[in-house]
């Protein structure tokens, strides 16, 4: 492949990424890395890492992009701080503790994971299944080890988490847009220290392609954060037109795809 052929799949990447997570109303992780682990595929990209450079490069973006998404929900002031700093310590931890797990792990093992997971989502889509909303909120200790299994999770497979944060502050009592807001917040530690973990666990690594440090592929970043925010508001236009239903089945539809994809692969 030429290096235009490339940077154009990285834009065209970034532009469906983005466009998904308005319309679905999901981070573009579960977009962004499988599309990630095609495109390196095409290019040559070593088997061994492939799914480890998605991931790591995939939380890089998160970085960028859910800047974003947490700036409009802290002016609106939909960010519960006190939640978000009992389960800071636990996000980051987790973070980390992702990382490390994902750089022992096989690229086949962490990809049959990740198929895995996105099955698991999918079912939840289709099934309608979701935590009854609670009234009482659990103490520090309890939202750090929320924290610590999030933040592990989303390290692991390079998402913002969530899908696994808003559910659970719902069920702490949170109105859905704190739950939202907040979660948007969640993401930026987690996608920061998850980014910093995998360029740290893949320093040196003999397989890692030109203009990679550790496992975030620069090339990659940069085109996927020009287009994907962009073309996130295109993604929420979509979203208010098309009927929920159809959203939801059509999402169900792709994560399941996918998720096969990865576990017969």
């Amino acid at each position: 492949m030429t290096a235009l052929s490339i940077w154009a799949g990285y834009l065209l990447l970034g532009s469906a990424a983005g466009t998904m997570a308005g319309l679905f109303g999901v981070g573009g992780g579960l977009i962004i890395v499988p599309a990630l682990v095609f495109a390196f595929g095409l290019q040559g990209v070593a088997p061994e890492i492939t799914m480890h450079l998605a991931v790591g490069t995939s939380l890089a973006t998160i970085v960028i992009t859910g800047a974003s998404s947490a700036l409009g929900h802290y002016r609106k002031g939909s960010i519960h701080k006190p939640w978000f700093m009992a389960l800071l310590p636990g996000l980051m931890l987790g973070a980390i503790g992702g990382g490390f797990i994902a750089d022992n792990l096989s690229g086949t093992v962490l990809g049959t994971l990740f198929g895995v997971f996105v099955l698991l989502l999918a079912t939840k889509m289709v099934l309608g299944l979701s935590p009854k909303p609670g009234s009482v909120p659990p103490g520090n200790a309890p939202m750090a080890i929320a924290g610590g299994v999030v933040g592990t999770i989303s390290a692991l497979f390079g998402i913002g988490g969530g899908a696994m944060t808003v559910p659970w502050l719902s069920r702490c009592g949170a109105s859905m847009t704190q739950a939202v807001g907040t979660s948007a917040a969640c993401g930026l530690p987690i996608a920061a220290v998850g980014a910093i973990t995998f360029i740290v666990v893949g320093w040196g690594n003999p397989l890692l392609p030109p203009w990679a440090t550790g496992f975030v592929m620069w090339p990659a970043f940069i085109g996927i954060v020009l287009t994907s925010v962009p073309f996130a508001r295109i993604g929420v236009r979509l979203a208010h037109v098309l009927p929920a239903n159809v959203l939801r089945f059509s999402f169900a539809a792709l994560l399941a795809a996918v998720g096969i994809r990865f576990i017969l692969a």
